[in-house]
């Protein structure tokens, strides 16, 4: 079996990534979960994973702003829309992905720490990949204005610098 990872345009890809978004999270799934009501920042980069046979088996998406911590501005490197299909499960997908966002960030260069939100059945995938809880408050943007995000609990990760503590501004959608 064979398999290829891309890093993609965001708006670009959107078509390729579409349908396992929709085979994932259809309407029926995503109205029960804690976020359905939450809009959600578009992904600027999408690491895509493709396997023979089947096509597009996983999703990272990749978002980067400069954002306030502490009212201090620094660069996060958001991760969001990790997802794989369910008959791709357990074989090293989402790890893949996750560590191609990851070195997307850190070649880049200018991304102080990485950023996900996650339910918490996923949590120790994440904390297994050295993902840190963030132990503070995060406010996103939604079309009502500016709140408090508590949807999703937020993980963080180490590239130069990643807070443990305090509060976050996202300057923006959430991811």
């Amino acid at each position: 079996m064979s398999i290829e990872i891309d890093v993609l345009n965001g708006d670009a890809s959107w078509p390729m990534a579409e349908p396992l978004f929709n085979a994932v999270w259809p309407p029926q799934v995503v109205e029960k979960l804690p976020w359905a009501a939450i809009v959600f920042a578009h992904a600027e980069l999408r690491v895509l994973v493709e396997a023979e046979p089947g096509g597009v088996v996983c999703h990272v998406g990749i978002y980067r702003r400069e954002v306030k911590w502490n009212g201090r501005k620094v660069w996060a490197g958001g991760i969001g829309g990790v997802l794989t299909r369910e008959d791709s499960r357990r074989r090293g997908y989402a790890s893949i992905a996750l560590n191609a966002a990851i070195q997307t960030l850190k070649h880049e260069g200018a991304t102080d720490f990485a950023l996900l939100f996650c339910e918490p059945h996923n949590a120790p995938f994440y904390v297994g990949r050295g993902w840190q809880p963030f132990d503070g408050e995060i406010y996103a943007d939604q079309p009502g204005g500016r709140d408090r995000f508590v949807a999703i609990a937020p993980y963080v990760y180490d590239i130069r610098r990643a807070p443990r503590r305090g509060v976050i501004d996202l300057c923006g959608l959430p991811w």
